[in-house]
């Protein structure tokens, strides 16, 4: 439950778990979230939207979506649009978040620049750099160029090869405003050292 001991927004776990986390976690703080298409989202879209009605009947609070990414290296925008309504739709309707992965590291700078205008126009909650699956994961150029291509109330999460509180800071400051990483406890110790 170290999750809750240091006051984390979120446990990530497999779908496969949503239901036992919400049964341990129900009464605290730390929502649950879980991952929607792992890891490259070649999943077809009704399979998606299995899985986010799955997460949700079962407690998840909280959907990460990888993006198909053959999709986006196609240049099949309109089957990544379609793939965000017909999931955006059941979100809305049950009050969950939803973070759109877009898998940073493996992306040109104009395909993650058009990731950020078409799910702006959805209103997502947050786009996120990685799955941490990638060779390279969050980068202090992809959050800021994120930033500067997204309206201030979609925020970013920092996700993928991130296992200091140095680097986690680095992205905080180029404006990220979550961290996801398997170190979070060691990232956490670190600031409260860094801070004390």
């Amino acid at each position: 439950m170290e999750c809750v001991e240091y006051d984390f927004a979120a446990a990530c776990v497999p779908p496969l778990y949503v239901k036992i986390a919400s049964q341990f976690l129900g009464a605290t703080n730390t929502k649950i979230a879980t991952v929607i298409g792992f890891p490259f989202g070649y999943s077809a879209i009704e399979a998606k939207v299995a899985e986010t009605v799955l997460a949700i009947v079962d407690g998840a609070d909280e959907l990460d979506l990888v993006i198909n990414i053959s999709a986006i290296k196609n240049n099949d925008w309109e089957y990544l649009e379609k793939e965000i309504a017909n999931i955006m739709y059941i979100v809305r309707e049950k009050k969950k978040v939803i973070k759109i992965i877009i898998e940073s590291g493996i992306l040109l700078e104009d395909e993650i620049v058009k990731c950020c205008q078409l799910y702006s126009k959805y209103g997502v909650d947050f786009m996120k750099t990685s799955t941490g699956y990638a060779e390279r994961g969050a980068t202090v150029e992809a959050v800021k160029l994120m930033r500067a291509n997204l309206p201030e109330n979609i925020q970013i999460k920092a996700s993928g090869g991130i296992r200091t509180y140095a680097f986690a800071k680095e992205l905080i400051d180029a404006g990220a405003t979550r961290i996801g990483a398997s170190a979070s406890v060691n990232i956490a110790k670190e600031a409260q050292e860094a801070t004390a």
